[in-house]
């Protein structure tokens, strides 16, 4: 049975790793010579769209711009999914000629020999990532904060994969069995320690969230201290070592929001690479609703909300949704019947 969250905005991607061909230097040559190439740094990368403008997406209209990307895709995604093309000449990714001087340069030598093989088109179009710094005052760079609504799948599942490859080799240069430093190898898929030959491959930290119910269909949205005001969303948490997914729900839930869960249902997961965690979706039920009360550390309140309150209070201001973007904010639309349009809030 398919999860019931679908199409979600960072978990699509068209891309075939094609991890075989990351075992032979010679293969990687010859995908790169023919490659697609983008730069990517600390979350950061080239995106036009399509006026030669970085579209500046802000927190009040990213869920319209979400909707009307989407519409967009569907008349165009087929075509572009085809032909591994992104149209990066109107609206896109900005990429690198495998021999342009950028390339070749010697400022680019270093993260060229530690390139990212990031799979192959439909079409069997390489990708590949260079992640190097950009230089300073360097204008158009995005973070999928940004834009990830509006990349189409091929786009978004590259840029998933190279941002969180760059995240994990900016922190792991080192070996952590006897601390040499490691070497790039597979297609950047992996960190060899020249020394010790110790293999490091990057990690995903498991993170649970949680939409809970009560028996009347209400849902409990809380509020961390570090969201702007007036931001409420489901309870989520890492998963601790040795930890089922489903204890894992129990127990943040009950640490946050102080109410005990039954009837757990697996309904999705989203990657979330900032800098490096995979969203797994729930929604549970609660017998005991008149328990929930705010931890007061992480949460600082709590609210219950049916689909009339929840319509009111988006439209008065009084509740700003999680980023269209996220997995939290599909989720509270998939148990209201319908998108919801309101004012956003990240951090």
């Amino acid at each position: 049975m398919a999860p019931e969250l679908q199409n979600l905005a960072l978990a699509r991607s068209l891309l075939d790793r094609a991890a075989d061909s990351r075992t032979s230097n010679q293969t990687l040559d010859e995908l790169f010579a023919k490659a697609k190439i983008f730069q990517v740094n600390q979350g950061k990368f080239f995106w036009s769209d399509g006026a030669g403008q970085v579209n500046q997406a802000n927190q009040a209209n990213q869920a319209n711009q979400a909707n009307q990307a989407n519409q967009a895709n569907q008349a165009n995604q087929a075509n572009q999914n085809k032909s591994g093309s992104s149209g990066s000449s109107a609206s896109g990714l900005s990429y690198l000629e495998p021999d342009s001087a950028q390339i070749k340069s010697p400022e680019f030598a270093e993260s060229v020999a530690e390139r990212f093989f990031l799979g192959l088109a439909p079409n069997g179009q390489p990708f590949f990532a260079i992640n190097a710094p950009f230089p300073d005052g360097t204008e158009n760079l995005v973070s999928l904060r940004e834009v990830g609504t509006l990349l189409n799948d091929l786009e978004v599942g590259a840029v998933m994969h190279a941002v969180a490859l760059a995240n994990w080799h900016d922190v792991h240069q080192r070996c952590a069995r006897c601390g040499e430093t490691t070497i790039s190898i597979l297609g950047g898929s992996t960190r060899k320690c020249p020394a010790c030959e110790a293999e490091h491959y990057p990690r995903t930290d498991s993170a649970v969230i949680v939409l809970v119910r009560d028996r009347d269909d209400r849902i409990l949205l809380g509020r961390q201290k570090i969201w702007p005001a007036k931001r409420f969303s489901t309870f989520a948490g890492f998963l601790e070592p040795g930890e089922s997914l489903e204890a894992c729900v129990v127990r943040e839930v009950a640490e946050e929001a102080g109410v005990s869960l039954s009837e757990i249902k697996y309904l999705g997961s989203q990657p979330w690479p900032f800098p490096a965690s995979i969203m797994l979706s729930f929604t549970a039920v609660t017998d005991n609703p008149e328990d929930a009360e705010a931890d007061g550390e992480e949460i600082e309140a709590i609210r219950w909300y049916t689909r009339e309150q929840i319509a009111v209070d988006i439209a008065s201001g009084e509740l700003l949704l999680p980023p269209g973007i996220s997995i939290a904010r599909r989720m509270i639309e998939l148990w209201y019947g319908q998108p919801l349009e309101g004012v956003e809030a990240w951090r």
